[in-house]
């Protein structure tokens, strides 16, 4: 049996209670044990232990199976950030101003985002349709998004 990579289960709560990023406590375990650590490590425990997930999933802000290549793209993002938002969770003060003004222009401008995966640039903003698209998104025939579990 191989030995356990984690030192210390109650650090690793309190980091969990503090936020931090799987990245920082990848880099901080390699500067205070000299021990290499990946991602799903720390996913791994989270759920072990039963904490919250890190991720906020809502398919209707993003009820598309969205590209790799577009996963991180603007409109992307500040509809993952929107969803946060509307779970109650804090967000940070440059994203919660981010998102403010990307929310008053599509409204003030009467758009709505709009997914092709077919294309480079992936996400367009289009008028929204009168009485079918009411929230942040073009409504789509059908949701082409595949909920998996996540950390």
């Amino acid at each position: 049996m191989p030995a356990r990579k984690i030192q210390n289960e109650q650090e690793v709560l309190r980091w969990f209670e503090e936020g931090r990023s799987y990245q920082w406590m990848i880099d901080e375990y390699k500067r205070k044990y000299n021990i290499e650590t990946v991602p799903s490590l720390w996913g791994n425990f989270r759920r072990r232990k039963g904490l919250e997930s890190r991720y906020t999933r809502n398919d209707e802000l993003i009820p598309w199976a969205l590209r790799d290549e577009h996963r991180w793209l603007f409109p992307a993002m500040m509809l993952r950030t929107e969803a946060r938002r509307r779970e109650g969770k804090e967000l940070r003060e440059e994203d919660a101003t981010r998102l403010s003004a990307f929310v008053a222009r599509l409204k003030n401008k009467k758009l709505v985002v709009h997914y092709d995966p077919d294309t480079e640039e992936g996400f367009f903003y289009v008028p929204a349709r009168e009485g079918i698209d009411t929230d942040l998104v073009r409504v789509p025939e059908r949701k082409t998004k595949i909920l998996k579990r996540a950390d």
